[in-house]
């Protein structure tokens, strides 16, 4: 199967997408440099090609830039290709998907979602393995108690920070005053 990959442009910097036929496989967040986000594309799918994303992969990208511009979009309209990852991981990412943006879960939620109550820990892990940040929106689940969690993207839980203030999640916003 061909994988395709394209850098773009947004307003957090140079992002990725990396595709096959049925729809995305992989989406990298910037990492500092242009080739930097080049370079982690590369290494996650060795066997991709650069140039231009396609109509549909070009709407995703499209709707990725408008996004992280502002225009919050849940972005469950984009379609996405599980192949090869596990029958947990893609039901973690389907839960997650379903997660709106200014809205947040904990792991503990998720796995309680997915009939898993004890599961809290390996949702974590799941989601740190998480080929598609944004569109499965990994950001916007947190530790219990209050907790950030992590995140593997670049950036760390300074970007997940980013993400959760850019989408106004309750304690990530503006400050409030009650």
């Amino acid at each position: 199967m061909t994988t395709g990959f394209a850098l773009f442009d947004t307003a957090l910097g140079t992002c990725g997408v990396a595709w096959r036929a049925a729809g995305l496989v992989g989406v990298q967040l910037p990492e500092g440099a242009p080739e930097l986000t080049r370079a982690r594309l590369e290494a996650c799918f060795p066997d991709a090609v650069e140039h231009p994303a396609p109509g549909p992969m070009q709407q995703a990208v499209d709707g990725i830039r408008d996004h992280l511009s502002g225009n919050l979009d849940n972005l469950q309209w984009v379609a996405v290709d599980f192949e090869g990852l596990t029958e947990f991981d893609c039901a973690v990412y389907e839960v997650t998907r379903t997660v709106e943006p200014g809205s947040v879960l904990t792991y503990g939620d998720v796995a309680s979602r997915l009939g898993k109550p004890g599961a809290a820990q390996a949702v974590g892990q799941s989601l740190g393995r998480n080929p598609l940040p944004i569109v499965v929106p990994c950001h916007r689940i947190l530790a219990g108690g209050g907790g950030i969690g992590g995140f593997s993207a670049g950036g760390g839980t300074l970007t997940k920070r980013e993400l959760l203030a850019l989408e106004h999640a309750p304690g990530f916003d503006d400050p409030v005053l009650f």
